[in-house]
C-alpha cells in the first residue's frame, strides 16, 4: 500500500473517531484512533502519530471517568478470569492468585463489550510490606510499588493513585539516550500494556515531535562522497 493511501486511510479512520467523540460514543472514538494511531506507526509516519495520539487519549480519560463515577471496586481473586468474559461498568481489582494476563484479558473484554471499566491488579505483597502494581503487554511486563490497599474494603484514591503510579513508573522505563524513534516503539508498548494512563500519551505525542525531526536531519544529511 502507497504512503498516500495509508495517509488516506488514517484521515478516514481520524474523521470518524472525531465524529464519534462529539457524539459521545467513546468506545467507538477510541477503536478507531486506536486503529490510526497503529497503521501510522506501522509506517513510521510520526507526524501522523502526534496528530493522533491526543484525541485517543481525551477518548479514554473520558471513558476511565465513566468507570471511576461508578464509584464501586470489584474485587477479584479467586474468580476466573476468562477471554471475553462478562463485563459491569466501574473498577476492578485483581489480586492474588489472578495475575497481570488476567488483568489484561478482564480490560479487553470491558472494550469489547463498551462497557467502562478501569483495572488494577497486584502482586502478592514484597518482603517490604509493599504491594507491587502489574500491567503486561505480549511479551513485557511493567511494574510499580505502593501501600497495599485495605484488604477489605480499597478505596478509589488508593485504586487511582495506583494506576497513575503504573503509567509512571513505565514511562521511567524508556531510556532518554536512546533515538527519539526507539522511544516511540518502547512507549507503544508501554501504551498497550497501560492505555490509561493520561501522561504516557503526552510523553508519547512529544517523543514522536522528536523522530519527525530525527528522521528530518537523516534525509537531508549529504550523502559521503565514494570518490
Amino acid at each position: 500500500m502507497s504512503t498516500e493511501s495509508k495517509s488516506q486511510i488514517i484521515d478516514d479512520l481520524m474523521t470518524r473517531a472525531s465524529k464519534a467523540l462529539s457524539r459521545t460514543a467513546y468506545f467507538e472514538a477510541e477503536r478507531l484512533a486506536n486503529k490510526a494511531l497503529i497503521t501510522a506507526f506501522q509506517g513510521n509516519d510520526f507526524e501522523q502519530m502526534a496528530r493522533i495520539v491526543m484525541p485517543l487519549q481525551e477518548a479514554r480519560r473520558l471513558r476511565v471517568q465513566l468507570a471511576l463515577e461508578v464509584g464501586t471496586i470489584t474485587i477479584i481473586d479467586e474468580q476466573p478470569v476468562i477471554e471475553g468474559m462478562e463485563t459491569k461498568p466501574g473498577c476492578y481489582l485483581l489480586r492474588p492468585p489472578r495475575v497481570g494476563a488476567d488483568a489484561r484479558r478482564l480490560r479487553l473484554a470491558g472494550l469489547e463489550q463498551e462497557n467502562p471499566v478501569a483495572v488494577v491488579c497486584h502482586e502478592p505483597l514484597n518482603m517490604l510490606k509493599l504491594c507491587p502494581i502489574v500491567a503486561i503487554t505480549p511479551g513485557k511486563s511493567f511494574r510499580a510499588t505502593m501501600k497495599p490497599p485495605n484488604p477489605e474494603k480499597p478505596d478509589l484514591a488508593w485504586f487511582v493513585d495506583a494506576m497513575k503510579a503504573l503509567g509512571d513508573a513505565a514511562i521511567q522505563t524508556i531510556d532518554l539516550e536512546k533515538p527519539a524513534t526507539r522511544r516511540v516503539e518502547n512507549l507503544m508498548e508501554c501504551l498497550d500494556a497501560i492505555p490509561d494512563h493520561e501522561q504516557l500519551h503526552q510523553v508519547l505525542e512529544a517523543t514522536c515531535r522528536e523522530a519527525m525531526l530525527e528522521t528530518n536531519d537523516e534525509s537531508s544529511t549529504p550523502k559521503a562522497s565514494l570518490i
